[in-house]
């Protein structure tokens, strides 16, 4: 605790119990227990204020001021990530330029999927019309083919 061994706090127990007395021992440490609890509460406050002095007098900014003098890669990392979680938190108000911007945007995207949609309908039309008159086609040249066609010789079968 206070660079003392058990060697020593043996020693300040034995010294503790004969002068003390054993009746009155147990409220001896109690009693400085809780003058321990009271002392490291008051460290802790401490070290609360002595931080938020820092923060308010601007050490943490020396400090990272420091730390990317130091990591020059990881600060120019983090100004990306910094960079890229703007853009993604960016609130786009439409009556904001960038709003303006973005609804344009939108617009020019319905509108070219609106075109492609329908010259791919027009495109399946064109094909399904050429495949309906190519398989006209083909069935008139079958029923060309069978017309002309001689018809089997009943006789030739016979003998």
């Amino acid at each position: 605790m206070f660079g003392m061994g058990w060697t020593e706090m043996l020693v300040i127990g034995v010294v503790a119990l004969i002068v003390v007395g054993p009746k009155e021992l147990p409220v001896l440490f109690r009693n400085i227990g809780r003058f321990a609890g009271k002392a490291r509460g008051m460290a802790r406050e401490f070290s609360r204020a002595m931080e938020q002095a820092a923060d308010e007098s601007g050490v943490k900014d020396i400090q990272s001021t420091i730390r990317t003098a130091t990591n020059p890669l990881g600060s120019a990392l983090d100004g990306v990530k910094d960079a890229a979680r703007s853009v993604t938190d960016l609130n786009l108000d439409p009556e904001s330029e960038t709003g303006k911007l973005a609804e344009e945007r939108a617009e020019a995207a319905r509108k070219i999927k609106a075109s492609t949609a329908r010259k791919a309908a027009e495109r399946k039309a064109k094909e399904a019309a050429e495949a309906l008159k190519a398989a006209e086609a083909a069935e008139a040249d079958l029923a060309k083919v069978e017309t002309s066609a001689p018809a089997p010789d009943k006789t030739a079968g016979d003998a």
